[in-house]
Parts: structure tokens; sequence; C-alpha cells
């Protein structure tokens, strides 16, 4: 029953991740602001998931991670150049494209993480992570260029802000571990958010919206994207470490670029040509080599 239940927790959880994307494109085409939007996600959905630890785990955390001047400090950083760069050039790259490319290359991160070890000669490339990087590569030439070497079938604005939400991911995955060795992820992700949500609001202020003008679909698409599209997602997908190993969780997760492609495609009705189906295959198949190594690797590690 246990495992049942994670099993449903991170499908979930990933779905609603993939799929949050895809609803903050379209709040997008609503004429929603970026940094409006990134703003009111991270604060509330940071409120959310430290309520969750205050009433569910040990509540002494929340306030504990602020008590040592060390760890302080890098949550500050984690705040500022993990979450909210992730947050930021992930939205960014679906306002200027579609979530479906947005997420796809987000999930870049794992390959960048490889070759930055590598090269910092923490860990010894294996035939495992060169067939990683080559399905990284070939699925990003058809993703983005549908075959065609002449034309770019994604705006490039979209593709550089995806190539930035990749790398600040890989920041965000290795520069969080020492604290998620002392801390809860609630309690880290939540002050995170928080911080991230904090910085934005000097440029945009998350009052500063005309909320009477909204029509009812805005509002329930918000509600969506903040509450099971950040605060549930990451909550269902940390419970299901409760009952199932992380690589497990790590490969069902891998479910969200799959529900991002399809709601994009058949919701949005947004065009996507057959190489660059191939091309999503490709890096689904790369992220579920990566996820079914995962075990092993944290052993090496």
């Amino acid at each position: 029953m246990s495992r049942r239940k994670g099993i449903f927790l991170v499908l979930t959880g990933a779905i609603f991740w993939g799929i949050g994307g895809t609803v903050a494109k379209k709040l997008f085409l609503l004429q929603i602001d970026v940094d409006w939007l990134v703003t009111t996600r991270l604060l509330i959905a940071g409120f959310l998931l430290l309520a969750v630890q205050f009433f569910r785990k040990d509540r002494s955390q929340i306030l504990g991670v602020w008590k040592k001047r060390r760890d302080a400090i890098q949550l500050l950083i984690f705040g500022l150049l993990g979450m909210l760069a992730v947050q930021y050039t992930y939205m960014a790259s679906i306002k200027h494209g579609n979530a479906a490319v947005a997420t796809l290359l987000q999930y870049l991160a794992p390959v960048m993480i490889i070759v930055y070890l590598a090269l910092r000669k923490q860990a010894a490339l294996t035939r495992r992570d060169l067939l990683s990087v080559s399905l990284a590569l070939i699925g990003c030439f058809f993703l983005l260029t549908n075959g065609s070497i002449s034309q770019l079938s994604v705006p490039s604005p979209s593709i550089i802000w995806g190539i930035l939400s990749g790398i600040a991911l890989a920041f965000y995955t290795l520069y969080a571990i020492p604290l998620l060795k002392q801390y809860d992820s609630l309690v880290i992700v939540g002050w995170a958010m928080i911080i991230g949500g904090f910085a934005l609001s000097f440029i945009h202020p998350p009052w500063l919206i005309e909320f009477k003008s909204l029509p009812l679909e805005v509002y329930l698409y918000l509600v969506f994207v903040i509450i099971f599209g950040t605060m549930i997602a990451f909550w269902f997908y940390i419970e299901s470490l409760q009952s199932l190993l992380p690589k497990e969780s790590s490969l069902l997760g891998s479910i969200e670029p799959l529900a991002a492609v399809i709601t994009t495609v058949f919701w949005l009705k947004e065009p996507f040509g057959l190489f660059q189906w191939v091309g999503t295959s490709c890096i689904i198949l790369m992220i579920l080599l990566l996820a079914l190594n995962k075990g092993s690797s944290q052993k090496a590690h």
C-alpha cells in the first residue's frame, strides 16, 4: 500500500509539474507578465511549503536554518542564484517559446552536471555518460531545428533562456547538497522560494496588477500554477521518497517533460514536427538512462 501511494504521489507531482508549465504559457498568452507570475508563484508556494513543514514535520528547522551564519549565507545564495534563476529562466523560455521545449531544455541539466564533474575530475566519464550526452545533443538538434539546418523551429530567445534554465538547474542541484544534508527539503526549498520571490518583488511587486480586470479563467490558471504546479508538485515528490528509492522517484518523475509536450501540442495546439518528436524521444530516453543509473552513481560518488 505504501509503495502504491509513493508511485501515485510521484506520478501526480510530475504530471502537475509538466502541465503547470503549459498553463503558465496560457497565462502569458492572456497578457500576464512573466516577472509578476514568477514573483507571486515563488512567494505563495514558499509560504505554503513552510506551512506544511510547520504542521507536519520538525517545525524548529524553519527558524533553525538561520541560526548558523554559514548556512544562512548559503541559503541566500541558493535562493537567488538557484531557485530564482531556475524559475525565472524557465518561465522566460516558456513565454518566448512553449512549455514543451522549455522543459526539455531544462532537463539537459543532468548532462551539464556530468560534463562539469568530468572537467573538475570529480567523476570519470562512463560509456553510459557518453551515450547520455550523445542522446541529449541529438535530441536538442532535432527538437530545435525539426531536421532543417537552415532555420530554427523554435525562437532563439526561448532557446537561450532554456539553456540558461538548464545551467541554473545544474547549479541548483549541486549547490543545495550541503544544506539538504542538514535540513528538511521543505525548509530549504520553501525559504529559497520566499527569498527569490522577495528579491524579484523589487522589480515587479506582486500587488501591482489590476485584479478586478482579470477574467475568472486567469484566477483558475493562477491557482493551478501556484498550488498544483508548484507547491503540491514538489510536496508530492518529496513525500514519495518515504516509500520509494530516489532512483525510482527520479525515473517516474521523467513523465514531466512528456506531460508538458502532450499538453502543449494537444491543448495549446502548438506546432510540433516529426523530427521534434524524434528529438523529444531522445531527450526522454536520456533522462530514463540517467535515472536508471542514479543508484550506482550515488554509490560511486
